[in-house]
């Protein structure tokens, strides 16, 4: 069971990190509509413009975007990772909502 243990801290790191984001975002996680949006231009193809141009931005929500959704990546990652040696890990509310709207958005395609 060794480093299994870290799963937790680290789905609590990301989600405080995503709940911190989503505020500079003046994102409510519990409007269904507003975290939709937000998980389809996570998933558009305007996602690599927004990465690109992050690091040179001055516009802080272009970079809290692209940092949000990098986060979502590793959520993802760490997610998926557990789930093969066993464990169980999951983020809070912020996670679950983001998660739930990426998941819906990306079976529509």
């Amino acid at each position: 069971m060794v480093g299994f243990e870290s799963y937790n801290e680290e789905t609590a790191l990301l989600e405080k990190e995503i709940e911190r984001l989503g505020m500079a975002l003046g994102i409510d996680w519990s409007d269904d509509a507003k975290v939709r949006a937000l998980a389809r231009e996570a998933l558009s193809d305007g996602i690599r413009e927004i990465l690109a141009s992050a690091g040179h931005a001055v516009d802080y929500r272009l970079r809290a975007k692209a940092e949000l959704f990098g986060l979502a990546v590793l959520m993802l990652r760490i997610m998926e990772k557990s789930a093969g040696d066993g464990v169980l890990s999951h983020g809070g509310p912020a996670w679950k909502s983001f998660g739930r709207a990426l998941w819906e958005e990306s079976s529509r395609a």
